[in-house]
């Protein structure tokens, strides 16, 4: 088992909370403008899965620079606007714009600057809504199946292969900004952390959203056949060790769909 029962419980529970949170969110801006006249991606067929492919190896070998370069200022200050934007859209969809540039721009403060562990696992329940909302009614549920397979595939290569995503992971955790769930527990007497990615959030979020827009309410399958699996990665994986991910995530994603074409 990689973590205790308890944190691994917590870890599931608050997955769940960010795929309703993030579904919900979306579908408000199914039929709503993004904040402040923001534009929502246009893409067209496979190409908005590739364009979304490439502009995260492009962020991707931007943060390895960073981490090379030991840009800690340069990172948080991209950290903090990446928090702020994301939740300005995410606010934006339960209250009135003004008041959630103020709001957003408040709880990025006190997660990159103050850095508290309860503050910024709450923000993170809603970043991942706002980043659905811009992404989500440019994919179709074929496009983004594509870039479920892509992300997979390159999360091995990160994870197993070059290993770059774990020298990422590490460095943000280092730094308390990491993007993604964050909980320090006790084990022997000594800390440890269980993490579960951004990207482990989103992109399952991502591909929920596409099928809430054909099939409604149904599409509430997938967040808990997908976190079923995510359960299983954190029972029969060993402490101390990284996996990707993303291929079992997928997984979930991809019978939580079928189960939603059969009911």
């Amino acid at each position: 088992m990689k973590h205790n029962f308890k944190i691994i419980s917590t870890l599931i529970i608050l997955f769940l909370l960010a795929q309703f949170i993030g579904l919900y969110i979306s579908n408000i801006y199914f039929s709503k403008e993004l904040p402040f006249g923001i534009q929502k991606p246009k893409y067209e067929g496979k190409a908005s899965s590739i364009g979304i492919f490439l502009s995260i190896l492009i962020v991707t070998i931007f943060a390895i620079l960073l981490i090379r370069l030991n840009a800690e200022r340069f990172w948080r200050l991209w950290f903090f606007l990446s928090v702020w934007f994301a939740l300005l859209i995410s606010l934006s969809a339960f209250i009135n714009q003004g008041l959630a540039l103020l709001a957003s721009l408040i709880i990025a403060i006190f997660k990159v600057i103050k850095q508290n562990i309860v503050i910024h696992n709450l923000s993170e329940l809603f970043i991942y809504g706002g980043l659905a909302a811009i992404f989500s009614q440019s994919l179709s549920i074929f496009s983004v199946s594509i870039l479920l397979i892509l992300i997979s595939i390159y999360d091995m290569i990160a994870v197993w292969k070059t290993k770059h995503m774990i020298k990422l992971a590490k460095f943000q955790t280092r730094l308390k900004l990491f993007a993604g769930l964050l909980i320090p527990y006790k084990y022997k007497k000594e800390t440890k952390t269980a993490i579960l990615g951004g990207g482990d959030i989103g992109f399952p979020l991502l591909f929920a959203a596409a099928v809430l827009k054909s099939y409604g309410i149904k599409s509430l399958i997938i967040p808990l056949v997908t976190a079923s699996f995510l359960l299983m990665l954190f029972i029969y994986g060993k402490k101390n060790k990284f996996y990707p991910a993303m291929p079992f995530l997928s997984i979930g994603c991809f019978l939580g769909y079928f189960l939603v074409l059969i009911f």
